[in-house]
């Protein structure tokens, strides 16, 4: 799921801040990263390696209280640094020194070490802090979801300036330790394995750990009261799934969908390779938003996901994103085909093995849905702008783009390249050339010209059959009318809105139905 948060026009501002370094000593590190999709989000001259975040939560009055301790190592001699966040800051220390801040823009707390960090050095960031997360907004926007018992983080591009302070970009992964304190009776859910809870004084702890690089929008934290379920998979992974105790009328499907998550999981590692992280799950919990969310380990669904029945395609995608997404990670968030192209293909995929429609089927299917003067085809996955990044294109389009992939280089290289490129560019980033590339050396054939036509060229390419195609099959890709929708079609297009923007823009997707992500 995704939707567009930071707005560049709000925050490019900032950019005015950045000094020039010099060569006469530290400067000051730039408050973005260099995404030209979103300005302002991330920030220059230093790398985080790990988050401790130690929060106290009261879901009556949504105040959220934190200590946030950031380990992390200057990229350049640093005189001042910007964190990404939004709360209000009481201190903040680096190296155990008190350190002055102030904050600019939407969401940058700029913080100047009483001493400046010299390239190379690690550094430890601590910044106490306290707020409403509901009560911050970017553009009248808020990531933060409050629940008739708590409150929830789960938003793409950006969540974490909702509870924590940041480097808030995928180019800088991190492990984390997330502690969470709420009242008795209440839960607190996140990432990656529960380490421990324990209850003192009206009030329960619990200790999650995420021990495997993760992109800061892919954290998340769910309050509220759930029912849980664990269980372990064969090869001993940790299972949780969450589900608030008020989904009323979708509690049923919802339960019936992500308790596959393991069996999806198993089948996924047969086509990408072994499941990179340390713990299994999803999550439910009562919003009204219609999203759901690959948050690494533990995807987020809204309950509207499942309104009419089960929904195991949503699974899939979601876990499809702990591979294409979530190990690997878009380098910049024009990549953004490098996840949802390869997610949604994964949909196909789980179609072709339950025998409700090929990948082949499907992707004729999505061809030619649309006429050649459908704005659809104007949108270009491999780089589709900030304001398309989550357009129904980069899905199908970017799927069909796969499929072509298939058909060029016949399924043995196909289904090496699926599996190998998890393996060779786990926990880092990607750009979509770097995919191009990795498939061109497995395949070992020239493929540059088929995804500048899929991914760069406004459109509607034309789509050749499989390679060896018998005429009887090539018949049946046309006329597009008189073919049969796959039985698959409906349910794969009732998970499009998992990447709808919820705060009320207009559904850019072309589909006709809400996507989220």
């Amino acid at each position: 799921m995704h939707r567009k948060v930071i707005a560049p026009s709000v925050l490019a501002a900032s950019l005015l801040l950045v000094i020039p370094a010099s060569a006469a000593g530290s400067a000051a590190g730039a408050p973005g990263i260099g995404d030209p999709y979103y300005p302002a989000s991330g920030n220059g001259g230093y790398d985080v390696s790990h988050y401790d975040l130690r929060l106290q939560y009261q879901p009556k009055t949504d105040l959220l209280e934190g200590t946030a301790t950031l380990l992390a190592t200057a990229t350049q001699d640093l005189s001042r640094f910007n964190l990404d966040f939004g709360l209000k800051v009481s201190e903040v220390r680096v190296n155990g020194a008190k350190a002055k801040f102030a904050t600019s823009g939407a969401h940058e707390l700029e913080v100047t070490p009483a001493q400046a960090l010299p390239k190379g050095r690690p550094a430890t960031v601590v910044v106490k802090y306290a707020g409403k997360p509901s009560e911050f907004k970017v553009d009248g926007w808020s990531a933060w979801q409050r629940t008739p018992d708590g409150g929830v983080a789960a938003q793409e591009p950006d969540a974490a300036a909702w509870w924590f302070p940041s480097n808030d970009h995928p180019l800088d992964k991190a492990t984390f330790d997330i502690s969470v304190n709420v009242p008795d009776g209440t839960q607190a859910i996140s990432n990656g394995v529960l380490q421990s809870q324990s209850s003192r004084l009206g009030w329960t702890r619990y200790n999650w750990r995420s021990n495997k690089p993760q992109a800061t929008y892919l954290a998340t934290l769910a309050v509220g009261k759930f029912d849980v379920t664990t269980d372990k998979t064969a090869s001993g992974l940790p299972v949780l799934n969450a589900y608030s105790k008020d989904l009323g009328d979708n509690a049923g499907a919802a339960r019936a969908s992500v308790e596959r998550t393991a069996e999806v999981a198993e089948w996924l590692e047969g086509v990408f390779g072994t499941y990179p992280f340390n713990a299994l799950g999803g999550y439910v919990p009562n919003v009204p938003s219609g999203f759901a969310l690959e948050t690494q380990t533990r995807p987020f669904y809204s309950p509207r996901q499942f309104a009419n029945g089960s929904n195991v395609s949503v699974v899939v995608h979601e876990l499809a994103h702990q591979w294409y997404g979530d190990s690997v990670s878009v380098d910049g968030w024009k990549d953004i085909w490098v996840n949802e192209g390869f997610a949604r293909y994964a949909q196909w995929l789980w179609s072709e093995k339950e025998g409700e429609g090929t990948a082949q089927e499907l992707a004729d299917w999505a061809y030619g849905l649309r006429a050649a003067d459908d704005p659809f085809w104007q949108v270009k996955p491999g780089d589709p702008g900030p304001d398309n990044q989550f357009h129904g294109a980069v899905y199908d389009r970017g799927a069909i783009a796969i499929q072509a992939l298939r058909n060029e280089v016949g399924d043995e290289a196909f289904f090496a390249i699926l599996k190998g490129w998890p393996t060779e560019r786990a926990y880092g980033n990607a750009k979509v050339g770097d995919f191009v590339r990795y498939a061109e050396k497995v395949s070992k054939k020239p493929l540059a010209q088929l995804f500048e036509t899929w991914l760069y060229t406004p459109g509607k390419p034309q789509f050749a059959p499989p390679a060896g195609a018998s005429k009887d099959a090539r018949a049946l890709r046309a006329p597009a009318a008189e073919r049969a929708e796959p039985k698959s079609w409906k349910k794969i297009a009732a998970t499009d809105s998992v990447h709808d923007r919820e705060h009320g823009s207009e559904h850019v997707s072309g589909h006709g139905h809400g996507h989220g992500r």
